[in-house]
């Protein structure tokens, strides 16, 4: 976790835990570690970790099974996926945009860096 960032610790933490989904390690319908495990493996509090688990489960994200954990839920990654874009698309791309327009950068620059990193 970057303690420096204006972003919450906890806001942070659910971004991570997205990230874990999106890139496969953690998948649906599985079991993820318990509050405490994730608390000390990122060294922070348990009740900052319980906070993005319930950031998390109120997104219909994950799911607590009384007693035995939190769960991955079936369609998580597409919730994320699409909560994600929908950011991208209209809060970050626009100051993109923004800055290839004052810098002079082409649509077309744009476009040759992207295809030589699908590569």
């Amino acid at each position: 976790m970057d303690f420096g960032t204006g972003k919450a610790i906890y806001l942070q933490i659910t971004d991570y835990i997205c990230e874990q989904i999106l890139s496969g390690h953690w998948l649906e319908g599985e079991r993820v570690v318990s509050v405490r495990e994730l608390a000390a493996s990122l060294e922070v509090n348990p009740n900052t970790a319980m906070r993005a688990y319930n950031e998390l489960a109120d997104k219909q994200i994950i799911a607590n099974k009384r007693g035995v954990g939190f769960f991955v839920l079936d369609g998580a990654a597409d919730i994320i996926r699409h909560e994600h874009k929908t950011a991208f698309l209209h809060e970050e791309l626009p100051l993109i945009f923004k800055k290839m327009h004052l810098l002079g950068i082409t649509p077309e620059e744009v476009t040759q860096i992207y295809q030589s990193l699908e590569k």
